[in-house]
């Protein structure tokens, strides 16, 4: 049954993962109506003005996010949600019961933002953020009851609940991320270490949202690595799809430089790479690493590799996407880039992201 278990879960994750991903979700949010005051006056053989007794009505509900490490992506986020209402108040003093909270789970690692500000950024596991108000019951005839006016019939409406539109934004929360130019290679190489399946083609375009492939090993440690949408020269501008790509890249624990061995020079690729990161973000090139020359089943990348090797100090791990050349080293060297993440993570007392 474990494996079974096990086959289902991949299966899951796989389609989940790779045709559902999705980034950015735009959601409007109303916080349930406060009940309306009630009105009535008591009364009852022998006691005919016994005076207002209208309860206040029930608050409305709230629309909260709550962010769920079972959740990999925004795909099952509606565009709409809307708080209960709270109930109205009754006679003998009875308050309105408080409309129920909507809780709307969102993965770990998204970002809410409002008119282009971050608003909330959600971390933790159970973390909340109240994304629309509830809006405040009415109050009860009762409560209008004065010295000058003994038989108030004023209540008051309850409140609208708080109307916003967000927008929400996964960064990929993936060990790896895959950085390269288009037509690196990177698509046919998440397919080739992992489940994933994107699409794949010789074009200089690019995969348009990021896929994440699930590396599993034997001792069912997982390793998620995201081929990110390509970057192209002047991304740090916002060329092409810029900022968006380099959103997720900020999340991901080390980075696996894909670059194509049988282009003149492969290692300006490198240094164009390294560039367009570190503009986007200080330090982001530093990130641990390693440098994925692809495609050495070609004559002319054979040529270009110790050319390669001569001109960077990073670690370089040669091999063909194509024809799953030396794709075993890579996957022992992810393992260990993994394993040295682990250990920083808890031995600063943080929780590794698992997947």
């Amino acid at each position: 049954s474990k494996n079974r278990r096990l086959r289902q879960k991949r299966a899951i994750s796989e389609r989940q993962l790779t045709r559902y991903f999705v980034d950015h979700r735009k959601v409007r949010v109303v916080g349930g109506q406060g009940g309306e005051g009630g009105h009535s006056f008591y009364s009852e053989p022998r006691k005919v003005f016994g005076g207002p007794d209208g309860g206040n009505g029930g608050d409305g509900g709230h629309v909260i996010l709550k962010a769920d490490q079972q959740l990999k992506s925004l795909s099952s986020v509606l565009p709409f949600y809307q708080g209960f209402h709270g109930e109205r108040g009754g006679s003998k003093n009875c308050y309105g019961a408080n409309g129920a909270y909507v809780y709307v789970k969102v993965p770990v690692g998204t970002l809410v933002k409002e008119d282009g500000k971050v608003v909330a950024d959600l971390t933790q596991h159970g973390e909340e953020y109240v994304a629309a108000y509830g809006g405040a019951g009415g109050k009860g005839n009762r409560f209008f009851l004065s010295n000058e006016n003994r038989a108030p019939t004023l209540f008051t409406p309850g409140e609208p609940g708080q109307e916003r539109v967000l927008h929400l934004e996964l960064k990929t929360t993936a060990h790896a991320g895959l950085v390269g130019f288009p037509n690196a290679g990177k698509s046919s190489l998440l397919r080739a270490i992992s489940n994933a399946k994107p699409a794949v083609a010789a074009y200089p375009f690019t995969t348009l949202n990021p896929h994440v492939g699930i590396v599993h090993y034997q001792d069912y440690e997982q390793v998620a690595v995201a081929d990110i949408p390509g970057l192209i020269k002047g991304a740090h501008q916002n060329r092409g799809l810029g900022m968006a790509f380099l959103r997720h890249i900020e999340r991901c624990r080390f980075l696996l430089y894909v670059v194509d061995l049988s282009v003149s020079q492969p290692w300006i690729q490198l240094q164009d790479l390294k560039y367009e990161l570190e503009q986007y973000k200080k330090g982001l090139s530093e990130r641990p690493c390693v440098v994925i020359g692809n495609k050495i089943d070609l004559a002319q990348s054979r040529i270009n590799l110790p050319l390669l090797k001569e001109e960077i100090a990073d670690r370089v791990i040669a091999l063909s996407a194509l024809t799953g050349d030396n794709l075993e080293e890579l996957l022992l060297h992810l393992r260990e880039l993994y394993d040295t993440y682990v250990k920083t993570e808890q031995s600063r007392g943080q929780r590794p992201v698992k997947w």
